[in-house]
């Protein structure tokens, strides 16, 4: 140690303490021989004492040394050991420096570089710097192209962490090999490798290979003795392109494939017990050899014909019974209505698993100018060319078989009977490559339409040569597919109810069957601990082996090949066969005036509509007679049901439109009667149409007739079966009936036809009456949800208020967090009861929900309890990350307080913040 203070801390001797040695006090601490008039001496006297003390510092042991430093500090003033701890953080510092906010950037990637994927994702959860850091793509990037795994787009310029999360996609999707799994592969591949270095030891010399017609013989030129193994018969096994530890070997039998392994298999059977069972499975497989480049792969046996995909909307009316009748070989894809077109192309993908469609069925709600794919998806011809369908549609049509192979698509939608239907039928063929089938629309009824005659993929050509409904033959059986089309505005009732009382209950028995279906398969019949196989198998080794187990076989690798070979061809000649028949079949079937019909459009358009008013006027006539006249006979007698004006009011615009229609009906009989190419129809339907306004008096005062007779429900063979409130529906359903008729009459009329003109003018006004019912029908659907939320919600306040309308309900559950400073990422919440959303156009209701089950019964009621309300215009919403603790959840942030909510699955809650984030915007903008 120098004689001088500290060069850093020199400013501290400067200090009180440092003063009090010049001060006239300091003789007192002095020892009394210690020169204090002579400065010089002094501080030489001091040095030479510091050096000794020094010395025997220098001598001492450790622990003496710590003595003294103790006694030293704990004599020492506080600002003496100030400046000992400034010296010691100056020589020994303490303080800890983030490398990366001292270090370059570079040098910084560069050092987490060298770390594992896992290292960096615990190192991204430092700080947001080092995050930053972690997720750069140069760390990325190098470890997925080494594996393969390459992005499937560019990046945006100021998008990070884009190949992390790809990275992280891929592993998570990897199917990891078990050890069991890993340990029976090596096992195979030992084996096969034994039998290879077997097969090489007893192999012949180059050139001393005979010609075929010698090697037939069994002699070769050296006289060497054959193993019995043919170049094309030796068995291998050919592992196809798939991801880690799939759970099952693709496989499949090679026809062009001799099974002569013999010798390979007499050295097995001299094995033991457990190695035997090990080279029966190395054999089995090898017999199933797949060669792309050499042989021909036959197609799974189960699986004859090739596969038919039909997507069917939940908006469907009575959907369950078309479910029910669909034909084997057909994969449903039962779609929500709610969701979204890539959701609906995930699911798609889910369902064929890889496999390719020969055709592709479409049935969802829609007319004849469009198609309501989804909530908020209309296909038609102005929106198809939009990116996100024309995506769609690109990837759908992806999985189907090209035109040339018998592809197309069958749209369940009379898109045929207009010429805006006719356009997207064009253009959604031109688009995808494949033929669109949709029926003509020469049918009366909701979807009737199905059973009759459809396109043949070009609607100028006309008519499908296979017969009336035959493209939706092929999806749904004929019997099912009648009475549905005939009666599914009926079920749609009786099912809706079931389907909101019974929804969640059978959702979880149809998991529990299916689940319980599944184990039994595989535990029960296909012993899956033992024995794994290409699901494309199970149904022709099951066969073959309780084939097997029924006789004795000393080579049972070749009876099941033999037999699996015999199966396959017996399946496909039964196929083949009942193919044929059934062609012949239809043809016999066809009707003889599809010719006839395919030459003219027009009068075939015009009897149906002669025929549909028929009936229609039949059912109008059967209000009068089997109601009119009881009512009024009762009244004149004293005894009246119904008073002179309830019968007045409810029946008597059922009089003027059935006089109005007889004579339409008189008019249009007669120009049938003399039909021909020039015969015209359009003045007629303009004479009716300028007297729509009885039509018009009639919707207006529908409701309150409805609610007059809503006691009255005789159903009768007179009334054909229908109910008085159903009979009172005809006209409504009538003006649709028109629509659709007259778009067909207007696609095959020429525009030179004199007919053209009344056509086009009358197909304008019924377009735009129907309009005019359909608004009435949306307030009266309006006002009967707001009606049954009214009733529904106990405590609530009037919600009949202007134009408000109910858009959507959701339950969800109330979330608590006891600390609402911690971090959203470590926040732990708490049930505090279950609640309804109800979301209307200007308001959000919140309501506590109580659910009460039936004893001994599955049933249950839910019950709603008002809680809160509030204005969209100052609601805002934000979703909550998914921790560990928290998943599905929002929060709902009012003027006052806020709300915490989840939803049982992710999905619910994507559709619901998809339609409120709407609904706040646009409350917002009408509040400015």
């Amino acid at each position: 140690m120098g004689s001088s203070p500290h060069s850093v801390k020199r400013w501290q001797l400067s200090g009180t303490d440092y003063e009090q040695v010049r001060s006239t006090r300091s003789d007192t601490r002095l020892s009394c021989w210690t020169p204090l008039n002579n400065q010089s001496s002094n501080l030489q006297l001091f040095e030479e004492r510091m050096t000794l003390v020094l010395h025997w510092f220098d001598l001492w042991t450790d622990r003496q040394r710590k003595h003294l430093l103790h006694s030293l500090l704990t004599r020492g003033t506080k600002s003496q050991l100030k400046y000992c701890r400034d010296l010691l953080m100056e020589t020994l510092p303490v303080t800890h420096v983030d490398l990366t906010a001292v270090l370059p950037r570079f040098l910084s990637l560069y050092v987490m570089s060298f770390l594992s994927p896992r290292d960096l994702c615990s190192a991204a959860q430092v700080s947001w710097h080092w995050r930053m850091l972690s997720e750069q793509d140069c760390l990325w990037a190098s470890r997925c192209i080494t594996r393969g795994w390459f992005l499937p787009y560019t990046p945006a310029e100021k998008e990070y962490g884009a190949w992390k999360n790809h990275y992280v996609s891929c592993v998570s999707t990897l199917d990891w090999l078990t050890p069991r799994e890993a340990a029976e592969q090596q096992m195979i591949r030992d084996k096969l490798q034994e039998d290879k270095r077997q097969s090489m030891s007893t192999r012949r010399a180059w050139g001393s290979y005979t010609k075929p017609g010698a090697a037939r013989g069994g002699s070769t030129q050296t006289g060497r003795p054959s193993s019995g193994i043919t170049s094309s018969s030796w068995p291998s096994l050919s592992w196809p392109p798939r991801t880690v530890g799939s759970p099952s070997l693709c496989l499949s039998l090679d026809r062009g494939q001799t099974m002569s392994a013999a010798p390979s298999r007499d050295r097995v059977q001299t094995c033991s017990p457990s190695s035997e069972r090990l080279n029966n499975a190395s054999g089995a497989l090898s017999s199933f050899t797949s060669r792309p480049a050499l042989t021909h792969t036959v197609p799974p046996t189960h699986l004859t014909h090739p596969v038919l995909l039909l997507l069917i909307s939940n908006r469907i009316p009575a959907y369950e019974l078309l479910l029910s009748g669909v034909k084997a070989g057909v994969i449903v894809v039962l779609y929500d209505h709610r969701g979204t077109l890539s959701a609906l192309l995930a699911q798609v993908e889910r369902a064929i698993i890889g496999q390719g469609a020969q055709r592709l069925g479409l049935l969802a709600p829609g007319g004849t100018e469009e198609i309501h794919l989804l909530h908020r998806c209309i296909l038609s011809e102005r929106t198809l060319l939009n990116p996100d369908q024309r995506d769609f549609w690109e990837k759908l049509s992806g999985w189907v078989a090209p035109a040339e192979e018998g592809g197309g698509i069958d749209i369940f939608s009379p898109l045929a009977a207009c010429a805006p239907g006719a356009a997207l039928i064009q253009t959604l063929s031109s688009l995808t490559g494949l033929e669109v089938r949709t029926p003509m629309g020469l049918a009366t009824g909701s979807f009737q339409n199905i059973l009759s005659e459809w396109s043949d993929g070009s609607v100028c050509t006309g008519l499908s040569n296979q017969g009336p409904s035959a493209p939706a033959l092929q999806f749904v059986c004929e019997r099912v597919l009648q009475g549905w089309c005939r009666q599914a505005e009926w079920m749609e009732e009786a099912l809706g109810g079931l389907r909101g009382h019974m929804g969640p209950q059978l959702q979880r028995l149809s998991l529990e069957a299916r689940g319980r279906a599944l184990g039994l398969f595989l535990w029960e019949k296909m012993c899956l601990e033992e024995l794994c196989v290409s699901r494309d198998l199970n149904e022709a080794l099951i066969e073959g082996l309780t084939a097997l187990t029924r006789q004795r076989e000393t080579r049972p690798l070749e009876f099941l090949a033999g037999f699996l070979t015999r199966w396959t061809n017996h399946k496909e000649g039964e196929e083949s066969s009942g193919d044929e028949n059934k062609r012949a079949d239809d043809f016999s079937s066809a009707p003889q005036s599809v010719s006839q019909i395919a030459l003219d459009w027009r009068g075939a358009a015009a009897r149906e509509l002669h025929h549909s008013e028929c009936l229609y006027l039949g059912r109008l006539g059967a209000v009068l007679k089997v109601y009119q006249e009881p009512l009024t006979a009762a009244l004149n007698s004293n005894r009246a049901i119904l008073s002179y004006n309830d019968i007045h009011m409810v029946l008597s615009p059922v009089t003027q439109i059935l006089e109005l229609n007889r004579v339409f009906q008189v008019d249009l009989e007669a120009r049938l009667q003399q039909w021909g190419a020039e015969q015209c129809v359009g003045d007629v339907l303009v004479k009716l149409c300028s007297k729509l306004r009885v039509y018009t008096n009639y919707l207006n005062n529908y409701t309150t007739a409805i609610h007059t007779i809503d006691k009255r429900a005789d159903r009768t063979l007179s009334t054909h079966m229908l109910s008085l409130q159903e009979l009172l529906l005809c006209p409504l359903w009538r003006i649709q009936e028109y629509v659709t008729l007259l778009q067909a009459l207007c696609l095959h009329t020429h525009t030179a036809h004199p007919d053209h003109t009344h056509l086009s003018s009358a197909l304008n006004t019924l377009v735009t009456f129907r309009e005019f019912t359909q608004k009435l029908k949306r307030n009266s659907e309006r006002d009967r949800l707001i009606e049954q939320t009214q009733q529904m919600i106990q405590g609530c306040p009037n919600l009949s208020e202007g134009n408000r309308q109910l858009i959507i309900t959701q339950d969800a559950a109330l979330l608590r967090s006891p600390d609402e400073q911690i971090p959203d990422s470590l926040r732990i919440y708490e049930h505090v009861s279950d609640v309804g959303l109800f979301l209307f156009n200007d308001a959000l209701v919140l309501t506590r929900r109580r659910v009460h089950h039936t004893p001994f019964t599955l049933t249950y009621q839910s019950t709603h309890t008002f809680l809160a309300s509030v204005a969209l215009s100052s609601l805002s919403v934000r979703e909550v990350t998914h921790t560990r603790y928290v998943c599905h959840a929002f929060v709902l942030e009012g003027p006052c307080r806020s709300w915490v909510c989840a939803t049982e699955r992710g999905e619910e809650r994507e559709h619901f913040l998809s339609v409120l984030r709407p609904a706040l915007n646009a409350a917002l903008t009408g509040h400015q």
